[in-house]
């Protein structure tokens, strides 16, 4: 059994700061950043490390200093975690680079 991230007891509190981060995100061109990959990318990079008696404030100040190219940086390494590549053939590489 997955037991969850130390800091989803304060997620429904933060709603308004993920949206307000999630609206400054679509403000920047980013339209399909959801508030489960925003929250995906707080706990598993940002909080890889929980803090012992963590305070809302300083998780409403952490969502709010997120920046967009850190979340894109961090989705495009998830990217290509998940993706399936097998440069095993010529024909594959070429697939790729069209």
């Amino acid at each position: 059994m997955k037991i969850g991230h130390k800091y989803d007891y304060f997620r429904i509190t933060v709603k308004p700061a993920l949206e307000s981060k999630l609206d400054e995100f679509r403000l920047l061109g980013y339209k399909k950043v959801t508030e489960q990959e925003l929250w995906g990318f707080l706990t598993k990079k940002k909080w890889k490390k929980p803090k012992e008696n963590v305070r809302l404030f300083e998780i409403v100040e952490e969502i709010m200093e997120v920046k967009v190219s850190e979340y894109i940086h961090y989705a495009t390494i998830e990217a290509f975690k998940e993706a399936d590549f097998a440069f095993d053939s010529e024909e594959e590489r070429r697939e790729l680079l069209k």
